[in-house]
This record gives C-alpha cells, structure tokens and sequence, in this order.
C-alpha cells in the first residue's frame, strides 16, 4: 500500500470494519462472523473484499474449510484488535466519569509485587479516589506487555523478557526482590542448618518455565554452585500452584522473599540456606512510550513507589 493511501485510508476506515477484521480472525469463518455481527454472509464478503481492495493486499486466505490470515493480514488483526480494546476502554472511562466516577484502571502485575507492595498501593489509591474501579491481573512479565501492546491493559509492574520490548515501552525500576529457597515446614531439609549440594539435587523442583528471565537466573545460580540443575521438575510460573506443590510434597522452589516470608510466618513453609548465590531481580514500572500517562496511574504509581519506600525505610 502506498503512503498516499493512507490520508484516504483513515477517512474510510471505520471500526465496523476492525470489528469485521478481529471477529474473522477468531471465528475463522465467514458464516460464524456474520452471525456474531448481525450481518449477512453475501455483506461481510463483500466488506472483507472492500477492505482487502483499500489496502492493496489479501488479509486472509480463503481455505475450504477456514480463513487463515496472511502475514500482512496479521499486522492488520493486531492493529484492529488494539484499537477496539482501545475504544471500549475509552467508552467504559467516559460511561464511569458521566456517572461521578473516577474511571478505569487495569493494572498487570508479576508475583513478586503482588505479595505485598501492589495490594497495599492499591488500597492506598483506593481511599484517595474511592469509585475508582481497578483491574488486576497477575501473570509473568512476557504476557502482561502483550497485553500492554495491544492496549488491553494501562500499566504493567513487572520486567523486560526480551530487548526489543525497550523499543515499545518505558521502565522505571521501583524495586529488586531477592528469591529464597522453601520447603515443606515438615520437609526433611527443613531440620538441616545448610543442606548440601547432593541433597539438592535430589530433591523434586518447582521451577519457572524455560526462556523467562527467572528461569535463566537460577539456571546461572545452580551453575555457579556446581549443582545439576534439577531433572525432576514441574515448570510453571502459578505461585498458588507452585506453594501446594511446596505444601502437599516434597518440592523444593526458590520463591519471591515476599511471598516466602509469608508463608513461613503462617509456618506452611520454613526456609533453607543453600549452597548457591540465591538471585535477586529487579521490576519496575513499564508503560507505553509516546503515550500520556492518565491520572488514574499516575496516582497509582505514586502510591506505589510510597509503599516500597516505608517498606525499605522499615527494613533498615
């Protein structure tokens, strides 16, 4: 498509038509798309025929039994399913404030701030701007920015996976969150002063998933040691998986100091000192560049950044 187009292009281009594009790029099909948008199948071919003849290129290819997109079809789905989420949060936002409200804001978070430092922000944000309404979502770094990408969230605390992310996003690190090694309160190890390399190794592990930044630290950590790296596993980034494991098993897992410290104040779980450099990581604000932060997370971070400066303050 030529750039001369594009003047055209935005004064054709409706959000019916981005509705058109995400919906086939779900359903796959013609008849299923025309159903969910009230539309007949003859008008959405021919809407689909219209939009591919505006950009000069086929957004899918028509298969006997489905729609597969095509690579340019799948920039095209990216951007039209952007920017609905974005114009229905635009809508909720104008709903909430037409009402006396404060709005909407949805905010990703990794496990590690979810311990204790987002939940005290947000309570803290809460009494300041009481009809503010929050969404939080906990999950890893990787899928929170997908998510921030494609505008279904505002603001993500968390970390970078992957260099070119920087290239989208801005960071600002607001803490470094140390891991500790946890068993069982009644696991074995739980009675030794300092465990050994072998009996590490011979323990089942709780670890995170392979490509994450965590995983590749303690992958680092257990080199350093000189420790095999645990061959019996389960990889997964679910905390409240990852503490039934530790609870009902004979698991061992490096967790968050946050999360750990808790769970051995309730005595579920009780500390080990091992002999490898247990790693510490940072995380911090992340939200898109180039794009005016609203007042809702403003507050938010402000609040955020309050609780984690008391928290060091109590520490000293």
């Amino acid at each position: 498509m030529s750039l001369n187009k594009l003047p055209a292009l935005h004064n054709w281009l409706r959000l019916r038509h981005l509705q058109l594009i995400a919906t086939l790029a779900d359903t796959g099909n013609m008849h299923a798309t025309a159903q969910q948008m009230g539309l007949s199948q003859p008008a959405v071919s021919k809407m689909l025929r219209e939009i591919e003849q505006m950009l000069g290129f086929q957004l899918f290819d028509r298969q006997p039994r489905e729609l597969v997109a095509t690579e340019m079809g799948v920039a095209v789905i990216a951007y039209a399913r952007r920017t609905l989420n974005d114009s229905q949060h635009f809508a909720q936002e104008l709903e909430t404030l037409r009402q006396g409200g404060y709005g909407h804001l949805r905010v990703g978070a990794i496990f590690a701030a979810t311990a204790q430092a987002v939940p005290r922000a947000l309570l803290q944000l809460k009494h300041q701007r009481p009809l503010l309404t929050v969404e939080l979502l906990e999950h890893t770094s990787d899928h929170l920015l997908q998510m921030l990408l494609h505008k279904q969230l505002d603001l993500v605390i968390g970390r970078f996976t992957e260099p070119r992310q920087q290239e989208h996003f801005s960071y600002q690190e607001v803490a470094s969150e140390p891991f500790l090694l946890c068993a069982a309160s009644n696991h074995p190890l739980a009675a030794e002063a300092q465990p050994s390399a072998p009996d590490l190794e011979q323990w089942p592990w709780v670890v995170y998933p392979p490509n994450t930044p965590l995983r590749c630290m303690f992958e680092q950590a257990f080199i350093d040691a000189g420790i095999q790296f645990p061959r019996n596993r389960v990889e997964t980034a679910s905390v409240q998986s990852t503490l039934h494991l530790l609870q009902e098993g004979q698991a061992l897992a490096l967790l968050p100091e946050a999360i750990a410290r808790q769970q051995v104040e309730l005595r579920q779980l009780a500390l080990l000192h091992p002999p490898l450099q247990t790693p510490s990581l940072g995380y911090g604000l992340i939200w898109r560049k180039d794009e005016l932060m609203s007042a809702n997370a403003a507050q938010f971070c402000e609040a955020l950044q309050q609780v984690l400066g008391e928290a060091d303050n109590r520490s000293l």
